[in-house]
């Protein structure tokens, strides 16, 4: 029989992580109930193949790959069509929380990938380009230009 993973890693990265792979998924995919589609996707992903790290930080950053490629993967195979972020309201956000999630809609992918990874996850554009599997300057150059096409859109 193979070997299984430490069942509190699972548990303990599903309570820390699950809301970060979920606001990913819906990032990439619009729609609450494929987003909980990509989060299982995900969370089987660990269970059945989970990296050799038990660092937090790693683990994490796993997640997050995991997670963007899940959705690609997702919306590939799918191909469904796009839908308002209106579908969806963030629990206990207040209403610039949707406007803003609503703007970050019209930006790049990779824009709107690198802007929630350090905003709202806080890694650094070093961190980000590893996740990502860019270089750093390019990412830094990417967030400072999505940040000021962001800042265009909610001023009008």
């Amino acid at each position: 029989m193979k070997n299984l993973p430490d069942k509190n890693l699972i548990i303990d990265a599903i309570n820390k992580f699950s809301d970060t792979v979920f606001c990913i998924a819906f990032q990439y995919t619009k729609n609450r109930s494929d987003a909980e589609d990509v989060l299982q996707e995900v969370f089987l992903k660990l269970v059945k193949k989970p990296p050799l790290t038990k660092n937090d930080g790693e683990l994490k950053a796993w997640l997050i790959r995991v997670t963007i490629n899940k959705s690609k993967d997702f919306l590939r195979a799918n191909k469904r069509r796009r839908t308002a972020l209106q579908t969806y309201r963030y629990p206990e956000q207040p209403d610039f929380f949707n406007e803003v999630f609503q703007s970050l809609d019209s930006l790049p992918e990779r824009d709107r990938t690198a802007l929630y990874l350090h905003y709202y996850e806080g890694y650094n554009a070093r961190e980000i380009a590893e996740i990502l599997g860019d270089n750093e300057r390019a990412v830094t150059k990417r967030i400072g230009r999505a940040r000021e096409k962001l800042k265009t859109i909610l001023e009008e």
